[in-house]
């Protein structure tokens, strides 16, 4: 059974509803945000925004899901397997790209390292975690020889998490993620990962 995809001029109006309750989010945090602000935000009628958000729960979902989806873009993004000397260059590279989309994503920062105790929000975000460590694991592997890992554990996805603590305790201190602690979740993610992953991981001759 195939899914009807939004007509065109469906789509734009989600993307301004969307854009509508990025910026709002910036400027006030999860706590504030209402379908009739994002509707009056947006210059269209509350019933058009309830037509494709019926909650504030579902618009957070779906603004959830753009996050990880740029996530997911800059994992796919090319690596230079020359310049990967082990695999914590590689693991540099990939926390780079998520710390910039943090620091240039006030919606990635409030939804996914701000205490906001939205339920299904957090559960959206672990779903896309787990996607999220897929494909990291598929970078990895692209790049490195990797050991045989737990198939009860999802490894890469874990990493991540505990990494994004640190991120979160840095917005819950300083309301931005600090270079210091850029750096601790970055090394939370290394010693991690480095449970599993020998130091001397073999380099494949070209990535795959």
């Amino acid at each position: 059974m195939s899914v009807r995809k939004p007509r065109a001029s469906s789509q734009a109006r989600i993307a301004v509803i969307l854009d509508s309750a990025r910026a709002l989010l910036a400027e006030q945090g999860v706590a504030s945000l209402s379908i009739y602000s994002v509707a009056e935000r947006a210059a269209i009628p509350p019933s058009s925004v309830y037509h494709f958000f019926a909650s504030v729960p579902a618009l957070l979902e779906a603004l959830t899901a753009d996050v990880h989806a740029a996530f997911r873009a800059c994992l796919q993004e090319p690596v230079e397997h020359a310049a990967l000397r082990d695999w914590r260059d590689l693991s540099r590279v990939i926390e780079q790209r998520m710390l910039a989309i943090y620091a240039q994503d006030a919606a990635a920062r409030q939804l996914i390292l701000a205490q906001h105790g939205l339920t299904e929000v957090t559960q959206a975000d672990r779903q896309h975690d787990i996607e999220l460590g897929q494909l990291m694991q598929a970078v990895f592997a692209r790049h490195f020889e990797l050991p045989t890992l737990p198939d009860d554990i999802d490894v890469f996805a874990l990493a991540m998490a505990l990494g994004d603590r640190v991120y979160a305790r840095s917005i819950q201190l300083h309301e931005h993620i600090t270079p210091r602690l850029a750096e601790e979740g970055l090394r939370v993610f290394d010693a991690y990962l480095g449970l599993y992953l020998p130091p001397c991981l073999p380099k494949r001759p070209a990535a795959l």
